[in-house]
């Protein structure tokens, strides 16, 4: 009994940290996949009000507190760090990698949106969309096409007819080159975010 009341002490000085680091690697993880689902926003939030219980020099404050910082910037999209933040290893190589690999730049949409209006298939010949410009003639110039003729012959209600589905399709065809046009660069956006949440070695994917 002597031997356990003095080694129990020692123990409790291990032991008790690795619990708290194994609680909070779990609680971190569970964040991570809560992101991964979506909840980008939130898990962000928790991380960041757990980070603050933490004791500073804390490994998993420290960790916290950067994987908090990156889901915002998803979130809103950032491509800069704040100038100054209490992080220490992780936040300057996250600094070094966005001054060695600048952010893809944001293209503006009125080019393709314009294009587009303009003449069917044009926006997504912009966006190098070819499979696409294809299916727009296919399905609008044909109905541009009957209207005119049923406007030509005088059809009245057929040329209506012809023309509300002209512009039906025709507005599809917009919409479609503008999301093509967003969804291009959420996902030049999100590569390069990737690759900073990489470079700044933390563990996790939470995509």
């Amino acid at each position: 009994m002597m031997v356990v009341r003095l080694i129990l002490p020692f123990a409790l000085l291990f032991l008790v940290p690795a619990a708290w680091a194994a609680g909070e690697e779990e609680f971190y993880g569970r964040q991570l996949q809560r992101a991964a689902a979506g909840d980008i926003a939130v898990a962000a939030a928790a991380l960041a009000e757990r980070a603050r219980v933490l004791p500073r020099g804390d490994l998993w404050r420290t960790r916290m507190q950067m994987a908090a910082m990156l889901l915002r910037m998803r979130v809103e999209r950032a491509v800069s760090l704040p100038a100054r933040a209490p992080i220490d290893v992780p936040y300057r190589l996250a600094k070094g990698y966005v001054q060695a690999h600048p952010p893809p730049s944001k293209s503006s949409r009125w080019p393709v949106v314009l294009m587009a209006a303009l003449l069917p298939g044009l926006g997504h010949a912009w966006l190098g969309r070819w499979q696409d410009v294809k299916a727009v003639a296919l399905l609008v110039w044909p109905m541009i096409v009957l209207t005119l003729w049923a406007a030509k012959r005088r059809m009245g209600p057929v040329t209506v007819f012809f023309a509300l589905i002209t512009l039906w399709l025709w507005s599809g065809s917009v919409y479609s080159a503008l999301s093509l046009h967003e969804r291009e660069a959420m996902e030049q956006y999100l590569a390069w975010w990737q690759q900073l949440w990489l470079a700044s070695a933390l563990p996790g994917r939470p995509w």
